[in-house]
């Protein structure tokens, strides 16, 4: 029995040995893990609290049995029965690691809290919402007309506006009658009529006159990230931005750890699907306390989710996702009361709209992106890139679209890279190497002023992020540092210390952490993490090309954060997309939650997705020959056959080769392929 432990803290991947009996706390300190702490681990703050994962962790190998920490203490029981602790919930500074534990650090215990970087698009709303206010005038009940409330309530929509075959659920039956009684009477009523033939319902009910405006959720569901806005159904603004980390990490950072997860763990889709729906709850309740609302004037919202987010928050089993031929429970658009994926919080009976799927690994937030830009109405060709731990690429025009999903995991979000980090304060997320003297100079997320400033101060750098990793390796490249297969060459090589030998292969020194920060690095390892995910992305995109009969585009769309943090210039040197002319690439902001806000505010929007995910042709990469053939030649930086006019126009690539012939790491083009998530 060994007398230490292997400790992994979620969302940030962190992990590392212990020493049994080290606290959550000082287990946290040791490997850098953003864990808060303001009272000195006395167990009064609560800022340090986790939450324990238990059972089989297939994507960290690792099995985390019932006594992983020790039993709760006096301290956790008096401070749970003053305060109250979350089910599960425990303080870190007094539960000690007795065994390998997975331990979540939920946002609120984060000094430095993540940025989600999913924010708003400005854009016009064409509005038709299903819902809508009606103030009516309710003839009361008398002991000659044995009606019920409701009863006259319906015919008085019906007489005063024209509404038929009204319905209520029993949440609004228990409000009615205090309403229409405070309201003597005159009440107002939101009705929801989703457009497609079914009753419409009661969804609200105020006393009297109410002239303010009903509101609206639009989430983006990732399966790293989960966006919201908070939305006026009067004119579509958007009043509130806000956002959190999928609590599902903890499960497995891609989709397919999570579906092994729910394979492997009887009841493992139950709590994935417990943990998500909490999530949204939280996320509901953030975004009506920012814009200062009554949260039960907010009666719809819609969803956008890639299938296995979407099956796990319907409460689906997700494991046929996750072997061929990837079948669906249901595809189909969803409409359903909004407290039955956690969103109880709202209007009383407030309804929720989850756009329709494109197939097995092409969820509906690529469906909100295809309604979003709408590639079926223009002439010139267009490549439509959202990259999350998947990447959904769609490709198009008037005659023909195309999608498919491509596994590029969760390198371009700052995991599996050595200094990585989720985007938050004090990680780097812009960088340039000065190619002569191979210098670099950073930013980083919080601070406008480049490393160089002096304007840039003393703050604290804690590492480096997806947009700061691509970056890095893309200068590298161009610097000369890293040549076209992907190795980093030695000092000698390079001409810089800042390349170290680290055994076989070597490092760049980004930021030497000194005097006690974090030292910052992008070492061979991290080199080939971002050529696969890179790869898998091209090869998603010439497979449509392939299908499409085409080998260039007229233009590429990036949606999502990746989109609006990376500079095109950088992703094309990496070979993350077909050559392009630069000035053709575009970024299109959060598209999928500009489709979400676009399904809630319309109900023609909801029609003509519907309409349009059964003409999109779905291409699936697990099973396409070709999509290997790709990949593989994917791997040189740009790419290893593929040629890169435009490219070469404004940057020239140093013509440079590290293969000795004596690594195993050496080479060209070659890579495994990734497993799809």
């Amino acid at each position: 029995m060994t007398d230490d432990a292997l400790v992994i803290f979620t969302p940030s991947g962190k992990r590392g040995r212990v020493a049994k009996g080290t606290s959550v706390l000082q287990a946290a300190r040791q490997l850098g893990v953003d864990l808060d702490s303001v009272c000195g681990g006395r167990g009064i703050c609560s800022k340090c609290q986790v939450s324990p994962g238990y059972g089989e962790f297939p994507k960290h190998g690792v099995h985390v049995g019932p006594d992983a920490l020790t039993q709760i203490n006096a301290v956790e029981e008096r401070y749970d029965r003053v305060r109250g602790l979350k089910p599960g919930r425990r303080l870190g500074c007094q539960a000690c690691i007795q065994g390998d534990v997975v331990l979540d650090v939920p946002p609120e215990s984060q000094v430095h809290r993540q940025v989600i970087r999913k924010s708003a698009s400005e854009r016009a709303m064409d509005m038709d919402p299903a819902t809508h206010a009606y103030y009516v005038e309710v003839a009361e009940p008398n002991m000659h007309e044995p009606s019920g409330d409701f009863q006259r309530l319906a015919d008085a929509l019906e007489t005063q506006w024209g509404i038929k075959g009204l319905t209520a659920n029993l949440q609004v039956m228990r409000v009615l009658q205090p309403v229409l009684r405070k309201g003597e009477w005159k009440v107002t009523v939101a009705v929801n009529d989703d457009g497609t033939g079914a009753p419409p319902q009661i969804v609200g009910l105020w006393a009297g006159l109410r002239d303010a405006p009903l509101y609206g959720l639009a989430i983006d569901l990732g399966s790293t990230t989960i966006a919201g806005h908070l939305v006026s159904l009067a004119d579509g603004r958007v009043l509130a931005s806000s956002g959190l980390m999928n609590p599902q990490i903890r499960f497995g950072e891609d989709l397919m750890s999570r579906v092994s997860y729910a394979m492997m763990n009887p009841g493992g889709d139950v709590e994935m699907t417990r943990a998500v729906r909490d999530a949204l709850g939280q996320l509901a309740a953030a975004l009506v306390a920012e814009a200062g609302v009554d949260a039960g004037a907010v009666v719809e919202a819609s969803v956008v989710c890639n299938p296995v987010m979407h099956h796990l928050l319907l409460g689906i089993d997700p494991v046929e996702l996750g072997q061929a031929p990837f079948a669906l429970a249901t595809g189909e658009a969803q409409n359903l009361a909004a407290a039955e994926i956690g969103l109880g919080d709202l209007a009383p009976a407030a309804r929720a709209y989850i756009l329709p799927l494109i197939a097995g690994h092409v969820g509906a937030d690529a469906a909100a992106v295809a309604l979003s830009e709408a590639p079926e109405t223009r002439d010139d060709l267009s490549l439509i890139v959202d990259v999350g731990t998947n990447a959904e690429i769609l490709l198009g025009n008037r005659t023909r679209v195309l999608a498919c999903s491509s596994p590029t995991g969760p390198a371009f979000e700052g995991a599996q890279i050595s200094s990585g980090q989720r985007a938050a304060p004090g990680a780097i997320e812009r960088i340039e190497i000065d190619p002569v003297t191979k210098e670099p100079r950073f930013r980083i997320i919080g601070n406008d002023h480049w490393s160089d400033a002096p304007e840039f101060g003393t703050p604290t750098i804690t590492g480096i992020c997806g947009s700061g990793i691509i970056e890095a390796v893309a200068e590298m490249r161009m610097a000369g540092i890293v040549d076209p297969s992907g190795l980093i060459g030695s000092a000698e090589q390079t001409g810089t210390a800042r390349c170290v030998s680290t055994g076989r292969t070597h490092e760049y020194v980004i930021h030497d952490g000194s005097p006690d920060g974090p030292r910052i690095t992008v070492t061979q390892g991290d080199i080939r993490a971002i050529q696969l995910a890179k790869s898998a992305l091209y090869a998603g995109a010439r497979l449509l090309m392939d299908e499409m009969g085409v080998d260039k585009v007229d233009r590429v769309v990036l949606a999502g954060a990746f989109g609006a943090h990376i500079s095109p210039k950088h992703a094309m040197v990496l070979g993350m997309i077909p050559d392009v002319v630069l000035d053709h690439v575009i970024s299109a902001g959060n598209a999928a939650g500009t489709g979400a806000r676009m399904a809630l505010c319309a109900r023609s929007a909801r029609r003509a997705i519907e309409a349009q995910v059964k003409r999109i042709d779905k291409i699936e990469t697990a099973i396409e020959p070709r999509f290997q053939e790709h990949f593989v030649a994917a791997n040189a930086m740009p790419h290893a056959s593929d040629p890169f006019p435009e490219l070469a126009k404004v940057v020239t690539l140093p013509e440079v080769s590290f293969n000795s012939g004596g690594s195993g790491d050496g080479g060209g083009g070659g890579g495994r392929r990734r497993r799809r998530g």
